[in-house]
């Protein structure tokens, strides 16, 4: 079967993370692309991962977003770009938030600005609940460079480069996630530390996170959001289950609330949910196209933007044990760390 992206050279900002990984292997199995660019700024991750791959048309280019010149050279010919590079560890971000800004915002813009100058067809920013009512620098700076898509697309034509973003709860065996940190303690024989037992997560395996972004580049217009509904459960739960998987039987402790975190995640606000548009597995959250008639903000208002709640992990389906084993062993990272455990 055909693919949108056969023919098509792609760039993915921050590929030798978690989703560029995964979203290469992906592409290489499902599409005849002319070319897959990586731009990341860790020359041990590129070598590890070009040898991993072993591939003729996935190229590497060293540069960081923050600066545009590297940027640019590495978006010249491209058709689509996902843009994956971040800062994305809330504490790190907590102790150096300009570090944040220059990333998350300033990078995304330049990243944005490359793909107008040299006409990309579309590009999708990848975006995280922590943005929605963010507490955390992490968050707050995701929830700019969502403000700077938006802006730069209500200034864009429907024939320019579209620019959008996604919006995904917890990817699961994600770099630096909670689910490869338990599992390391278990291994390790060290207890499993909780901050929280009833802090719920959403819970997104990292294939459903590449369909979204598929989805999006399918279905994208100006400046739109792009938000995958996922199930939840509480952090308590998810260390009982792991700790019966890898049969183990050490402590499962409560450490207490770290600074930045909440106790649940939110992907849309109310009044967002209220003017979205339901795909079935996705919301669309289409662009706020006002401009600076300032009336339209403070004379003028939208009823149903005041109405409904939040869609958090507290409110969407709640998995218990039973079913966050069956999702957890539906995954290949699951599959091949019980492997490794020696347990299949």
């Amino acid at each position: 079967m055909a693919s949108k992206f056969d023919g098509s050279t792609l760039l993915i900002t921050g590929g030798t993370g978690s989703f560029g990984r995964a979203a290469v292997t992906h592409f290489l199995k499902t599409s005849k692309c002319r070319e897959i660019r990586i731009l990341s700024r860790d020359e041990t991750k590129q070598h590890e991962m070009r040898h991993a791959i072993n591939s003729k048309i996935v190229r590497f280019y060293i540069g960081d977003i923050r600066d545009i010149s590297t940027v640019e050279e590495a978006a010249k010919g491209v058709d689509y770009i996902f843009h994956a590079a971040a800062l994305k560890q809330v504490p790190s971000c907590e102790f150096f938030p300009l570090e944040a800004v220059k990333t998350n915002v300033l990078g995304s813009s330049n990243v944005i600005q490359a793909a107008i100058k040299y006409g990309v067809r579309k590009v999708v920013c990848l975006s995280t609940d922590k943005a929605v009512q963010p507490v955390n620098a992490m968050g707050m700076t995701k929830a700019l460079m969502e403000k700077v898509v938006m802006s730069t697309a209500r200034q864009l034509g429907d024939s320019d480069t579209v620019v959008s973003c996604v919006r995904f709860g917890n990817v699961l065996f994600s770099r630096g996630s909670v689910i490869p940190l338990f599992i390391q303690q278990i291994r390790e024989g060290r207890p499993i530390t909780l901050t929280f037992r009833e802090m719920t997560r959403f819970l997104l395996p990292i294939s459903q996170a590449i369909e979204l972004v598929e989805f999006a580049l399918e279905h994208s217009t100006q400046g739109v959001v792009f938000v995958r509904k996922s199930p939840a459960c509480s952090i308590g739960d998810l260390a009982h289950v792991l700790r019966d998987m890898f049969r183990s039987n050490v402590p499962i402790e409560t450490i207490g609330v770290r600074h930045g975190e909440k106790i649940y995640e939110t992907l849309l606000t109310g009044p967002e949910l209220a003017l979205a548009d339901d795909f079935g597995s996705y919301y669309r959250l289409r662009n706020d196209t006002r401009d600076l008639n300032y009336d339209l903000y403070f004379s003028i208002g939208a009823a149903a933007s005041s109405l409904g709640e939040d869609y958090t992990s507290h409110s969407t389906e709640q998995l218990n044990r039973e079913k966050i084993r069956v999702l957890l062993e539906s995954l290949p990272e699951m599959a091949q760390e019980l492997v490794n455990a020696g347990l299949r």
